[in-house]
């Protein structure tokens, strides 16, 4: 079972509290306050639980997606239309995952703290549904863009007793926001076989829309005042520098992303290089996992329907 939350589980909490503090009347009225309130937090803990077992034919290869998620991968520059980076972002994983069909897949995200969002699996559907979870950060909670924890991290991430030939593609636009400089992690390539350093965004840079709050639909573009007090669109602009760094430290190649087609040099290297090391296939028992969300909907539904009625009959007396 994982537990991943769409938004921090302590403002959860604080939500879940100030939606008890209103008591309603009658005791029915506030048993089905307090439920309703409850599967609130239970659906938002995301929790995904490990389907039945199966035997299933995998390739000896873990391709790992380290994916920047702070609040400037919503930039609005990659591609043609400009569409947003982390739109690109999951058009090309799904591009990589279709390139190494039995390779095993995981996801770790790093914003204000760096999370594995599920751990090494061959259900690419399930880790094309985490990456779609990955909306950049709220206005409210953006602390920066720094890269030594998540730098920090994969040397323990990697660092375990696998004989599978390691693939890890490091997603960012490299630009550091955060008050630090970018340190130096030369031990990270004795831990990788393969892969590349994978860079969004443009010179010019891109505009910004993010929410306030995590979950608000309402998008508000982030802007700045200039010397002279005028109100100027904030915009994000790739680091180039930072991430051909990361790529040495690595050992691997970087690659400025655009579109899709620029991932293919590097998609053939990599099948070269597993084919040289000779990684054979291996008859796997493994689990996928699936949401559980929508089964708590089922209750939820009806209650928040009484719950309507009973405040609208209340508003009509």
């Amino acid at each position: 079972m994982i537990v991943n939350p769409i938004i921090p589980i302590w403002l959860m909490v604080i939500i879940c509290i100030v939606l008890l503090i209103f008591k309603r009347k009658g005791a029915f009225n506030y048993i089905r306050q307090i439920i309703i309130v409850l599967l609130l937090f239970a659906i938002n803990l995301r929790v995904m639980v490990a389907n039945p077992e199966a035997t299933t034919v995998t390739q000896d290869v873990d391709i790992l997606f380290v994916v920047d998620n702070t609040i400037s991968m919503i930039a609005e520059d990659y591609g043609p239309e400009n569409d947003i980076r982390l739109n690109g972002v999951r058009t090309d994983c799904d591009y990589i995952m279709e390139q190494f069909p039995g390779a095993s897949y995981s996801v770790v995200s790093f914003a204000n703290e760096t999370k594995t969002l599920l751990p090494y699996t061959i259900d690419t559907v399930t880790i094309a549904n985490s990456l779609k979870t990955l909306k950049g950060q709220a206005t409210l909670y953006a602390m920066g863009t720094g890269f030594e924890d998540v730098l920090s991290s994969l040397e323990d991430i990697l660092d375990r007793d696998n004989e599978h030939f390691q693939v890890v593609f490091f997603i960012s636009d490299g630009e550091i926001t955060a008050e630090e400089e970018l340190g130096s992690y030369p031990n990270l390539k004795k831990y990788i076989d393969g892969g590349a350093v994978l860079g969004y965004g443009t010179e010019e840079g891109g505009k910004m829309h993010a929410p306030a709050f995590a979950g608000d639909e309402e998008l508000e573009e982030l802007y700045y005042y200039d010397d002279n007090f005028e109100r100027q669109p904030a915009l994000s602009q790739i680091d180039e520098n930072n991430l051909k760094s990361i790529a040495k430290d690595m050992g691997v190649g970087y690659v400025h992303m655009t579109s899709t087609s620029q991932i293919d040099t590097t998609i053939a290297e990599i099948q070269r290089q597993i084919e040289a090391a000779g990684t054979g296939e291996t008859e796997t028992t493994t689990n996928s996992y699936s949401d559980t969300f929508f089964y708590l909907l089922i209750p939820l539904i009806p209650l928040l329907a009484v719950d309507f009625i009973y405040y609208k009959r209340k508003v009509n007396f």
